[in-house]
């Protein structure tokens, strides 16, 4: 019988993309998948360290892997496994710790395993490659992730990323189109562009680009598939770009831009580049430019020194911006960062307090948001995953229609007419055609 693997994945949308990269290198040196409770042979836990809480859930996720099946293999690897692999290493059960950029090798890796030392990790802030893992296609997905860079040069006073993933390091141009042209001949029909500061693309290229020169060379090549961009920063979305995405019937109308402040006192400890008055005016330009657009936010809350008064700033100012969904972060300290010796370190209870009120605006955001659509026409993509005799479709502007489930449309591009706002949200009923 062939070897079972699983794997399991923290964090960002750059992991959940390398996950499915490693998945498919394991399916075609013969492995089988299981899920991750199904105790498989060789359990892959793709860790996360944003936070010391996310360290916590990845000790967690390996210990419950040996549980499961106390003969596995347990490989570990992504950001806390960059960042401190001798911690996990020590753990029991852990055949083997690499690092972000050693995920590449991961075939070679296992087939050597018992002569190999358990830490396979470089590093990376040294490494200047920009080489994505390759990912032809992603099964049950109606949309597909493309790496496009990696690495962060922000330095955030909060910030271990730049430690983990190294500096920013771009894709060059023609690999991502040969990943394009694979992924619309499978069939996908949406592509997020994702990275860990995508904004950043093409400055550390022999013949510099940009984020739009490179959306350009992909536009002609999606043959009616939609175009998806990660998250962005404020200070990264200029007048051309902006001008590019509203006028594209390709891009989605939808942003995703990391606010994290609502102060400009705060803004600058955590060593944001720009103010809230400018973090305003372009929401608003971008709302004026794409009235339907969907825009979300990041905001981290008790973030330390930030009293009870600069939240309540923080809360009417996020309250008069024009977006339409939040993530919320209360903050967390993380060891080895700038501001986990500032002072005024906020009590985790206020801080999770400050978290859960943020939420609220941001669900009655969502909501308002989304009940304007009622009674206009969507053009979604239906995803698979059926609950109560329904599936989620998503749209261009990131809005979720629930719709009768029919696994015939999993995957693909439809106009429905939205009927209604329910428990879940926007309800669709069939095809508006």
């Amino acid at each position: 019988m062939k070897q079972s693997f699983a794997i399991v994945t923290l964090g960002c949308k750059t992991n959940q993309f390398e996950s499915a990269a490693m998945s498919e290198k394991l399916l075609a040196a013969g492995y089988r998948q299981l899920g991750f409770e199904q105790g498989a042979d060789l359990v892959l836990v793709n860790t996360c360290t944003v936070t010391a809480n996310t360290d916590a859930q990845s000790r967690k996720l390996i210990r419950r892997a040996q549980r499961n099946n106390p003969q596995a293999r347990i490989v570990v690897t992504g950001c806390y496994a960059q960042v401190d692999a001798q911690a996990l290493a020590e753990l029991p059960g852990v055949s083997l710790v690499l690092g972000n950029e050693e995920k590449a090798e991961l075939i070679q890796q296992l087939s050597d395993l018992d002569s190999l030392p358990k830490i396979v990790v470089g590093d990376i802030r040294r490494d200047g490659s920009g080489v994505a893992l390759e990912v032809a296609s992603e099964a049950q997905r109606s949309r597909a992730f493309l790496q496009i860079q990696n690495g962060c040069d922000a330095f955030c006073s909060y910030c271990i990323i730049p430690y983990a993933r190294g500096r920013s390091r771009s894709v060059e141009p023609k690999a991502i189109l040969d990943q394009v042209d694979l992924l619309v001949a499978a069939g996908h029909q949406e592509l997020v562009l994702t990275g860990i500061h995508i904004g950043q693309y093409g400055k550390d290229l022999h013949h510099r680009l940009s984020l739009l020169d490179l959306i350009k060379r992909i536009e002609p090549r999606l043959q009616g598939a939609r175009l998806r961009l990660g998250s962005l920063e404020p200070t990264e979305l200029p007048e051309e770009l902006r001008q590019h995405i509203a006028a594209s019937a390709q891009i989605c109308a939808h942003y995703h831009i990391p606010l994290q402040a609502g102060t400009d006192r705060v803004l600058q400890a955590m060593n944001r580049n720009y103010t809230t008055g400018f973090f305003a005016a372009l929401l608003q330009d971008l709302r004026t430019r794409q009235p339907t657009a969907g825009i979300g936010i990041d905001l981290i809350v008790g973030f330390p020194g930030e009293s009870d008064a600069e939240f309540e700033e923080t809360y009417r100012f996020v309250e008069s911006l024009p977006v339409s969904y939040l993530h919320v972060f209360p903050y967390s300290r993380r060891p080895g960062t700038p501001a986990a010796s500032l002072a005024g370190q906020v009590p985790g209870d206020i801080a999770r307090l400050r978290a859960a009120r943020m939420r609220q605006l941001g669900e009655e955001k969502q909501r308002r948001f989304a009940r304007d659509f009622v009674d206009l026409t969507l053009e979604v993509i239906a995803e698979a995953g059926f609950k109560d005799g329904k599936m989620r479709a998503v749209a261009d502007n990131y809005l979720s229609v629930q719709l009768p489930a029919d696994e015939m449309l999993i995957g693909q591009r439809q106009s429905v007419k939205v009927t209604g706002y329910g428990r879940l949200g926007l309800e669709g009923e069939g095809s508006a055609t």
